[in-house]
């Protein structure tokens, strides 16, 4: 049985490549979560007050990938106490989101965060939040890194690298 998480990171374009390279997860797909706004655009999400993050929804294996080791990914992937902002992208729409539509994995979820602020030794400025509403993101916006591989990612390149090769045992412990 497949499971969903919709995790948001920054400029969705990144986050959805470097999520897809990671074992078990089946498929990416872009959009826009918990806004107010239905079926809205990119340029409502990005000019208008909608509320919407720009979100990955990933579609996984749980017999393959555990959601402790996708948010570990995920993680590495954004700057956890960044607020409204990652790299060179700033608005609410670039916030950091964990958004799930599983109840059961609540308490997951909040324990990883507990984990990462741990290590960070302060709070994480990551919205953990059930997913209200995911609206995908137009057809370019899908896959847009794999069709513009020198468009514009926050993420650095050795990451693409690094989840190409990634393997779950190497966060489980």
């Amino acid at each position: 049985m497949r499971k969903r998480i919709y995790l948001a990171g920054g400029c969705f374009w990144g986050v959805e490549k470097f999520l897809s390279l990671l074992p078990g997860v089946v498929a990416t797909e872009t959009g826009y979560a918990n806004g107010a706004t239905q079926n809205p655009t990119y340029r409502q999400v990005c000019e208008e007050d909608t509320g919407h993050a720009e979100t990955v929804q990933i579609e996984y294996d749980p017999e393959v990938v555990s959601l402790r080791y996708l948010l570990s990914c995920y993680y590495r992937a954004i700057d956890p106490l960044s607020v409204n902002r990652q790299g060179g992208d700033v608005g609410t729409q670039y916030r950091t989101g964990i958004f799930f539509s599983d109840p059961g994995d609540e308490p997951s979820i909040r324990e990883s965060i507990q984990s990462l602020e741990r290590a960070l030794g302060q709070p994480a400025a990551i919205e953990v939040a059930p997913l209200r509403h995911f609206y995908p993101a137009e057809a370019y916006h899908q896959k847009y890194l794999d069709k513009n591989p020198r468009g514009y990612c926050h993420i650095r390149p050795e990451l693409f690298e690094w989840a190409k090769a990634a393997k779950e045992k190497e966060v489980r412990a």
